[in-house]
């Protein structure tokens, strides 16, 4: 996978990409990360990348024709690639967003968003995903875009070093993890629930099942509704859901 990416704050990026399983996947190949700025695909002596909006508003507006020097000269046509402006305005950002972008491309060019926005032709004729980390604003797309990058990565074939790792994330199966534990076995009397101990692997997996279930009503009832919607929960978890809804009503 090919991350390019595209800032007027190239400095932004020293560093984060250097640790952990980012670092460990560049070393091997796996991934390549290129940071690009912006100013270099201008023709104006003063570099300039934004200018004041049409009709009239406060803040500034990043300009066209860069954006698209830019991505034309970074898209290679032999490679599956999606353009993506992380901004506010854009669709937020899920596992399987990240599921999608880890499966289906091998090239993301990453734009990062500045100021009052991006110019709409560059949305409406370049860019291919408007991606947003959340529902608040930041000051830049830069934060948004090492989330990706390290959200992607992380899915790729063979960066982590267990195939299941992925496979049982939070929201994967739309539900969050199940708690996890670790030894000591009994620490400040706090004991790990004996299940975990027993060695019984069928007992294990329904009691972190129901685990996941009871962890994700307590914190995301959202995902739970989903589920409902979806009919995606067996017969006896959607019993015992609508059993937990009924007495928080009550």
């Amino acid at each position: 996978m090919r991350f390019d990416l595209l800032t007027i704050f190239p400095e932004f990026f020293g560093g984060p990409f250097d640790f952990g399983i980012i670092r460990r996947a560049k070393q091997q190949g796996q991934i390549e990360i290129n940071i690009h700025d912006l100013r270099s695909f201008t023709n104006d002596k003063h570099h300039v990348v934004d200018d004041r909006p049409f009709g009239g508003d406060d803040g500034m507006v990043l300009k066209p024709e860069p954006i698209f020097r830019a991505v034309e000269a970074l898209r290679k046509e032999d490679e599956r690639t999606a353009v993506v402006l992380l901004t506010p305005q854009g669709r937020v950002f899920r596992q399987q967003e990240a599921q999608r972008f880890a499966g289906e491309f091998s090239q993301l060019i990453l734009l990062c968003g500045r100021y009052e926005g991006v110019d709409e032709r560059v949305v409406q004729h370049l860019v291919t995903d408007e991606i947003s980390i959340g529902d608040y604003v930041l000051t830049g797309g830069e934060l948004p875009a090492m989330v990706l990058v390290d959200a992607i990565t992380r899915l790729l074939p063979n960066v982590l070093g267990s195939e299941t790792s992925a496979v049982n994330d939070s929201f994967s199966t739309g539900l969050l993890d199940f708690p996890n534990y670790t030894r000591p076995a009994s620490f400040n009397g706090m004991d790990v629930p004996d299940i975990l101990l027993s060695g019984h692997h069928a007992n294990i997996a329904k009691w972190r099942r129901q685990a996941a279930l009871e962890k994700t009503l307590k914190m995301r009832p959202d995902l739970i509704e989903k589920l409902l919607a979806q009919d995606a929960l067996s017969e006896e978890e959607r019993r015992w859901v609508e059993e937990k809804l009924r007495q928080q009503k009550h």
